[in-house]
């Protein structure tokens, strides 16, 4: 008797068990449905091995509907009858047999360094057990996201963005071996991964206020005090993560912190003591001057997926970090005038630093001060 799975209350009406229903797409090729007690059925595809009365199968897992599912199979059918292996690899799998392609075709120090890139990003990590048939291009672009350096100046996120990106080439390379020995079908979960742009020169984005408002009208209260916090201050992140209440002194309006250069004492604007102000009432000396809604200290794993899917509801460009928050206040108070030498020390910087990634700001705000001049 023929089983209809085309639609969910066909599906919720057959029996639960453990063996799935099967329906026939075609001759050889089915698609399966397993009924379970409670929550979301799992669907399963089953082929017919060419000259053989053995079947193969494929667990898909739970998908949205009927349709999706029949596609699933049909990829996956036609990948067998390619010969692409009927087993699920994983991208560390992938990863592992690519080490070894190079140590036997290329070079020990290729395999090597290779090697040493999966070890840190993939093996062990929770994108190393994704399926490559189940590979998205939002896997690759968060583990990219994951490896930038939003703790240091911008030379360090500039670096960063720079090893990811060769990191990115190495791992492509391991699919694309995997695609030609045809262990996965398509390139799709990949080809369409690029590099972060620029990573070897100086960096030219900013945000417009615009851009600014829509960031904070789509944060959350706690992140939005973090995000506010770094706009007033163009600090280094984990240097406003780490300020206790005792670091900001009301009184004389700053801000002690203390980072990858050591320690410093910040004169902060008006709009910022107030704003700090609203952010230590009613909080002990020694508790964090900016928490999360439960009360932790902020630090780059709990903020960075939730700034991340914020810049994504915001509209902006992936490449929008949290230190790009910094990179947005140093631009405003080079533009605005202040001196360069009181930016540098504001921001924990040198004077070298913002000249080679900020110039182009001094040199219109120079421009504007000459204009104002009667000369000639």
């Amino acid at each position: 008797m023929a089983i209809n799975l085309r639609t969910k209350s066909a599906r919720a009406a057959l029996a639960p068990r453990r063996n799935p229903y099967f329906h026939c797409l075609r001759p050889g090729v089915y698609i399966g449905y397993r009924r379970t007690e409670e929550g979301d059925g799992t669907w399963i595809a089953r082929k017919l091995q060419e000259g053989t009365k053995q079947y193969v199968f494929r667990s898909l897992g739970t998908l949205p509907g009927y349709e999706e599912a029949v596609r699933e199979t049909e990829a996956w059918a036609g990948g067998v009858d390619l010969g692409v292996t009927h087993k699920g690899t994983t991208l560390e799998a992938a990863c592992e047999a690519y080490v070894k392609h190079q140590r036997l075709h290329k070079s020990k120090a290729s395999a090597a360094d290779a090697e040493g890139r999966f070890k840190r990003l993939v093996y062990g990590k929770k994108i190393g057990t994704v399926l490559l048939n189940k590979l998205r291009p939002q896997h690759l672009r968060d583990w990219m996201a994951d490896q930038l350096d939003e703790d240091g100046d911008e030379e360090d996120l500039r670096k960063s963005k720079d090893s990811a990106n060769r990191n990115l080439n190495t791992l492509k390379a391991a699919l694309n071996l995997a695609l030609r020995d045809q262990i996965v079908t398509t390139d799709a979960g990949w080809k369409t991964v690029t590099p972060f742009p620029r990573a070897g020169r100086r960096r030219t984005g900013d945000l417009t206020p615009k851009d600014r408002a829509a960031l904070l009208a789509h944060c959350e209260p706690d992140l939005a005090a973090l995000v506010r916090a770094l706009l007033l201050t163009a600090v280094r992140p984990g240097e406003i993560a780490s300020c206790d209440v005792a670091d900001f002194d009301a009184a004389q309006g700053t801000l002690a912190l203390s980072g990858k250069t050591g320690s410093r004492v910040v004169t902060l604007s008006t709009a910022a003591v107030e704003f700090f102000k609203e952010q230590a009432k009613s909080k002990l000396p020694s508790a964090p001057l900016l928490a999360d809604a439960y009360g932790n200290r902020w630090n780059k794993d709990s903020w960075k997926k939730r700034f991340r899917n914020t810049v994504r509801a915001a509209g902006l460009p992936d490449s929008v970090v949290m230190y790009t928050l910094r990179h947005v206040g140093i631009s405003e108070l080079i533009a605005g005038g202040v001196d360069v030498f009181l930016v540098a020390k504001l921001a924990g910087t040198s004077t070298a630093m913002i000249d080679k990634h900020y110039g182009h700001l001094r040199h219109a705000q120079t421009r504007a001060s000459l204009d104002a001049v009667a000369m000639g």
